[in-house]
């Protein structure tokens, strides 16, 4: 198998699961950063903990000194892209990759996130996996804890750094399970 770790950041009413970020790394080495150009910003600006830990983490566009207003999402940043372009992207990207497995911490809504990228769960590309394995289940499984796994050194709730220690933390607990 080959795995592939991913985080999303996301918007979530308890009804709907607004796409803001993504981050995906493979074995292979191929990542994938992209942010979506059609997330509720002022939704977002208006949750305090999406304001304080992810609004920071994407490109903004700063008002300048003196100007007043709200800062925005730059919308000319190569990394933020049109939904439907993230969804091609995301399938082209994970159809790369022969004998697939999605990797994920605390995974359930990332998954489902993912998933609405191609609307309906039946209508998920073939090749992209219709379940995502669960960080947080393999530490239950091995009888570890949150304190027992690598700690993330920065960019905590940016989706391509949290992508990157989630590829970290699933090595480390494969070690740990081989021995």
């Amino acid at each position: 198998m080959t795995a592939i770790d991913y985080d999303l950041e996301f918007l979530e009413d308890g009804r709907t699961i607004q796409l803001i970020s993504i981050g995906m790394v493979c074995d292979d080495g191929r990542e994938l950063y992209a942010v979506s150009a059609e997330f509720d910003q002022s939704a977002v600006r208006q949750h305090p903990w999406l304001r304080e830990h992810v609004w920071p983490q994407l490109p903004i566009k700063k008002n300048p000194l003196g100007v007043r207003g709200v800062d925005q999402l730059d919308l000319n940043h190569p990394d933020v892209r049109p939904r439907a372009q993230i969804a091609r992207m995301v399938a082209e990207f994970i159809q790369a990759t022969p004998d697939v497995e999605l990797w994920a911490n605390y995974g359930a809504y990332d998954h489902v996130c993912l998933a609405q990228l191609w609307g309906r769960m039946i209508d998920i590309p073939e090749g992209v996996p219709m379940f995502t394995s669960d960080i947080q289940q393999e530490v239950r499984r091995l009888g570890l804890s949150w304190d027992d796994l690598p700690k993330q050194e920065d960019g905590e709730h940016n989706a391509l750094a949290d992508a990157r220690h989630n590829q970290t933390v699933r090595r480390w607990l494969t070690e740990r399970a081989a021995s």
